[in-house]
Parts: structure tokens; sequence; C-alpha cells
């Protein structure tokens, strides 16, 4: 079920509607430093994984911004939904292969790096990201206080996953709307 979602080309094509709207909002604002306009400074993000490099060209490009005066030239990214900070995957994959991999065996584990060509090392990584790096960070010490009952940190990010409500898409779209604030801010703009 995972593996489809990331093979569905339209999903992706959602998430990047997402991200231009969301920058698009942000483009609109000035930059909080000098209240000048912002200009679009975005750039190429070098994805990997099999999925990622289906979607072509356009679905690589992370929404930038910078102040358009010299001397300030503050650069800022607004929220997005495909990416999860600096990850080389896209954030979908990062989300859904350490929810899998929640209790995995051995076995277990060299199936989701062979299904989503993605190495064990890699997928031990962003587990151990989701528990101590995410587990520990002020966006999770404030926005844990907005789900009741708690959410179990042990099984992050799959309880998680598991407060939204819908179908696997809409669960997962509406994660990563949750953690959005993660991937960008409002440092360069402001509405």
């Amino acid at each position: 079920m995972y593996q489809a979602l990331m093979a569905d080309a339209r999903f992706h094509h959602l998430l990047l509607a997402f991200d231009t709207d969301l920058a698009a909002v942000a483009r609109a604002g000035r930059c909080l430093t000098c209240r000048s306009p912002v200009h679009s400074g975005n750039y190429r993000r070098k994805l990997r994984g099999p999925f990622a490099r289906r979607l072509g060209e356009k679905h690589c490009w992370r929404f930038s911004l910078c102040c358009s005066l010299d001397g300030c030239r503050k650069r800022k990214k607004p929220p997005s939904l495909r990416f999860l900070g600096p990850k080389v995957y896209l954030g979908a994959m990062v989300v859904l292969i350490a929810a899998m991999q929640h209790g995995a065996t051995a076995l277990r584990l060299a199936k989701l790096s062979q299904m989503f060509g993605v190495s064990r090392r890699t997928v031990t990584r962003w587990r151990t990201w989701w528990l101590s790096v995410f587990a520990k960070s002020p966006f999770w010490h404030w926005a844990r206080a907005l789900l009741m009952p708690p959410v179990d940190e042990k099984c992050l990010p799959a309880s998680l996953l598991e407060r939204f409500t819908g179908s696997l898409e809409e669960r997962l779209i509406a994660l990563l709307r949750f953690l959005a604030p993660l991937t960008g801010g409002a440092g360069v703009h402001a509405s």
C-alpha cells in the first residue's frame, strides 16, 4: 500500500501544488528584518530514490526566498510538504519508511530497503532521527501538547500518522502539513 502511494504521480503533483501555494503566500510577504520585498531564490535538490527519479525536473526544485535589499539579503524557505529538512529523500518517504520500520525484523528491514531503494543504514538513521532529534525538538515539545491522549514517542512517526483520519494519502498529507513548520518558516516573509 505504501509503495503504491509513493509511486502515484498524482500524489506527488498534489504535494507540488501545495508547495507552490505556500511559496506564493510567502512571496507576497516582505522581509521581516528590513521590510523590503522578497525575491524567489529557488534551488535544485538532488533527490534520491526510485520514485523521485521518475517525477521529473520540476519536482526537484525547492522554493526559497531572499530579501531584495543589498546588505540584508536574508534567505528563508517557505514551509514544504515535499521536503523534510536537508534530507535527500522525499519527506513522504522519510515518514512512511520510518513508520513501517517500527518493530522491524532484519528481514523486514532488508525488504524495505530493497522496495524503496534506501539503504538499511539510512532507514536506521531516519528512525534514530525520529526518536531522538525530532522527539527532543522545540517544535515537538510544543506540538505534542495539541494531541490528546499523548502520542507514543517510542513509535514515532507511526503513532503520529495514526492520529490523522482518512485514507493513507489523506493521513500522510495531514501529517506533512503538521510537520511543515519544521521545513521552513516566516524568517524572510511576513503576512
